[in-house]
């Protein structure tokens, strides 16, 4: 198997809290991600969108790219994650991290939301079902933004997730992204804003 590897875009000097950005993928697949991967590809995008905003307020936006493309059972994904969150901790010691996660990033966002340095989840168009865990949630706060015309993952399926994580997280929010779709490639503007504004909004909520 592929070993995950890490984009950065580190703030100048000591961050005081990062973003940790873990992009989408497919229900089952053995195939490497590599640089022609739409939903890398995608994530990559949108972390040069964002990065200026998250440095202003001394933010770090790192982006794990995956071992192989597929969930492929929920162990291997949950892991990169993992791997990413300590390789954040050996560099930057207990600094706050919230992940930003689209689709198959967002599952994988609340399979590892319990690891210490996460204050927060931010899932964008997520793959999320009644299988996922809300648990991992406990004390830590959840946003979530999905379009009604998402024909890959369900608007009514992340409502309901949010709906089962509020009896558990500090809060949990859902933003309808109105007449958009899965791949954010329409409403570009609109899907970074809700992204950058969610996870700064996390990492220092007063």
């Amino acid at each position: 198997m592929t070993e995950p590897l890490l984009t950065r875009y580190d703030a100048p000097g000591r961050p005081d809290a990062l973003i940790l950005m873990l992009h989408g993928g497919t229900p089952r697949s053995t195939q490497p991600v590599d640089g022609r991967s739409a939903s890398w590809r995608r994530a990559a995008w949108m972390q040069r969108s964002i990065a200026a905003r998250a440095h202003e307020a001394g933010a770090g936006v790192w982006l794990v790219r995956y071992g192989e493309r597929g969930w492929n059972g929920g162990a291997d994904r949950p892991a990169d994650a993992r791997w990413a969150l300590d390789r954040v901790r050996a560099e930057h010691g207990d600094v706050p991290v919230v992940l930003l996660g689209h689709s198959m990033g967002a599952r994988v966002a609340v399979h590892v939301a319990d690891d210490p340095s996460v204050v927060g989840v931010v899932g964008l168009a997520p793959w999320w079902s009644a299988q996922d865990p809300v648990r991992t949630l406990a004390g830590r706060s959840l946003v979530a933004a999905h379009g009604r015309r998402d024909r890959i993952t369900s608007y009514a399926e992340t409502a309901r997730y949010v709906s089962r994580a509020s009896g558990v997280a500090a809060d949990a929010t859902l933003h309808d992204m109105g007449a958009l779709g899965h791949y954010m490639l329409t409403g570009v503007a609109r899907w970074n804003d809700v992204a950058i504004d969610s996870a700064l909004r996390l990492l220092d909520p007063a």
